[in-house]
């Protein structure tokens, strides 16, 4: 990749820190996509400025057939070309955005998966409570069930996001959007014992203000909280993901009356359609219900033998 290139991605990045302010994910997410675009313009001898829908849509066409990507991807992969074509324009290198003629793929609407009360509560009683780890495990779990947040936002909290007084969470979400989301008795209970007991240990003699640490007293990553979970979820035999819980957390409460709009603002969604998911999870555990206790409609009642 050549100097201009990589000056491009470089004012790219700064763009989608500064002006998108999109999550460090998903900078990534598009970063990397954007690198994949540009060695592809590189190779087939064709400049930014004069790269057209037809070449962006040939592209896309490589990818599937070449990465096998899916249809969440290839509109992963769309969205992160309009976005780069958006700095193109900014930065004067072309007059248009060619990936804005580009058709996303129809999704696939896939239920979110959900755990039961019943298994929650075991998962979380049957973690080990004895070490410092256990109870960092233990007060991150409950938290993130208890206010539905995602892992990257549960990684970022430092102690000064913690209002026990409210029982209230800081929460910094994507877009760098903050908002302030409610934790119940059994996370405050959680979250004190590892603030008494745990993170003490872990912290040792080292300074840090993060809420959850590692080992090392440092602060603990996205990667290594799935790996904590996937331990703990597998000695429950289940294999579920700890994003479960948020599904479960608003799940539980469209189940239990709340309105769509203020389970929207809990989950930090910007758009409410994301949200709408949840209720036809519950339409569908009706629908279980339904079949599994009532008797199945069509049956002729003249049809019954005579005695």
């Amino acid at each position: 990749m050549n100097t201009m290139i990589n000056s491009a991605v470089g004012q790219y990045r700064a763009r989608l820190l500064t002006v998108e302010r999109v999550s460090r994910q998903t900078m990534e997410t598009y970063l990397s996509e954007i690198r994949r675009f540009l060695s592809y313009l590189d190779e087939s001898g064709c400049r930014i400025e004069d790269a057209g829908t037809e070449l962006l849509t040939a592209y896309l066409d490589v990818r599937r057939a070449a990465d096998g990507i899916s249809a969440r991807s290839t509109a992963k992969a769309i969205a992160a070309l309009r976005s780069f074509f958006r700095f193109t324009i900014e930065a004067g290198l072309r007059a248009d955005n060619p990936a804005s003629l580009l058709e996303a793929p129809r999704r696939e609407h896939r239920l979110p998966a959900t755990l039961a009360c019943n298994e929650i509560d075991r998962l979380l009683n049957n973690i080990d409570t004895s070490s410092a780890a256990g109870l960092r495990d233990r007060a991150l779990i409950e938290l993130v069930y208890s206010s539905g947040l995602r892992i990257s936002e549960v990684a970022a909290l430092d102690l000064q996001d913690v209002f026990f007084d409210e029982n209230i969470v800081r929460v910094i979400g994507k877009g760098r959007k903050e908002r302030l989301v409610p934790f119940g008795t059994s996370a405050e209970a959680a979250l004190k014992a590892y603030l008494a007991h745990g993170r003490p240990e872990l912290l040792a003699r080292r300074r840090s203000s993060a809420l959850f640490l590692t080992r090392l007293g440092r602060r603990i990553g996205r990667k290594g909280i799935w790996k904590n979970y996937k331990i703990h979820a597998h000695k429950n035999g289940t294999s579920s993901k700890l994003h479960t819980l948020r599904h479960s957390f608003a799940t539980g409460l469209l189940a239990g009356g709340a309105d769509l709009r203020s389970v929207q603002e809990l989950l930090g969604h910007s758009d409410i359609t994301t949200t709408q998911i949840y209720t036809h999870v519950d339409n569908a555990r009706l629908r279980e219900a339904h079949e599994h206790f009532m008797p199945a409609f069509g049956t002729d009642v003249n049809s019954q033998p005579q005695k």
